[in-house]
């Protein structure tokens, strides 16, 4: 069993009324995370994970129940204290709130974000790997498919050599205008949230994250991202991360304005 594991949890903000994941972007009005994981599904991935949060947790369960074509459907709650944080640890946080199911289970697993749709054939590669190969392994885009038009952003940087992460770091408030002056081209990799990870990498981070909430744990908003941990393990020599281009379209929700624009790419497309 293959398991695909959607963080959502992090996006239980308001968006337009509705919940990111499910902005309704098919042509029969199908909900952007069920088109993700029929693409998934198809990939061959036939165990499902929802990270859920307090204001997530029931439209998902709602909706999915605990059986999806064919596949189970198992929730993880990511919760925090409203007292001392105002928002929740960060992506290592909601994987390794998974990892209690993860446990059970001594095969890879693909991690990826809920407000994003991913390609089959993205699904496809990182499925094989998951059969062929002994590493981790994600898959990226470069840098200036990823920027917006107007705006800043934040985004996963890779450095790769030989088809391998070399490092990996998290590079805020970039822009079409500003991107040469924080080092980078547009063709630098660009990290698009998905990973393939190991069982013991998943310890790994995990031990990580106990001792970065311990280490700030009067600090209310610092997160810890997977994606710079993975960079972590990598420089110490702990995980072993495999790079690949994606092909395939990757289409995203940011902006209530995206929703029309996923819409009318994917009526073209026909999914």
């Amino acid at each position: 069993m293959t398991s695909i594991v959607y963080i959502v949890a992090g996006l239980s903000s308001r968006f337009g009324g509705k919940i990111k994941p499910f902005a309704r972007v098919g042509p029969d009005r199908e909900p952007l995370i069920e088109i993700s994981l029929n693409r998934a599904i198809k990939a061959g991935f036939d165990r499902g994970i929802f990270v859920v949060g307090n204001e997530t947790e029931q439209a998902f369960k709602e909706y999915f129940g605990t059986r999806y074509k064919g596949i189970p459907i198992e929730y993880a709650l990511q919760s925090y204290d409203k007292e001392t944080r105002d928002k929740p640890w960060g992506t290592a946080d909601a994987v390794c709130s998974a990892k209690y199911l993860l446990d059970e289970l001594n095969e890879s697993f693909l991690i990826c974000t809920g407000d994003d749709l991913y390609s089959e054939e993205t699904f496809r590669t990182l499925f094989n790997h998951s059969k062929n190969e002994p590493a981790n392994a994600t898959v990226g885009y470069p840098l200036n498919q990823h920027l917006p038009e107007e705006g800043e952003v934040n985004r996963g940087i890779f450095h790769i050599k030989e088809g391998f992460v070399t490092s990996a770091e998290e590079v805020h408030n970039i822009s079409r205008r500003n991107y040469e002056e924080k080092g980078l081209t547009p063709y630098t990799p660009c990290n698009i949230g998905i990973f393939l990870l190991k069982p013991e990498t998943l310890n790994k981070i995990n031990e990580i994250l106990l001792d970065f909430k311990e280490r700030n744990k009067h600090n209310r908003t610092i997160e810890c991202y997977i994606n710079v941990e993975l960079g972590n393990l990598i420089k110490n020599q702990q995980a072993v991360l495999r790079y690949y281009e994606g092909t395939g379209q990757l289409l995203g929700i940011t902006n209530p304005e995206d929703e029309q624009i996923v819409r009318e790419i994917l009526k073209k497309q026909n999914l």
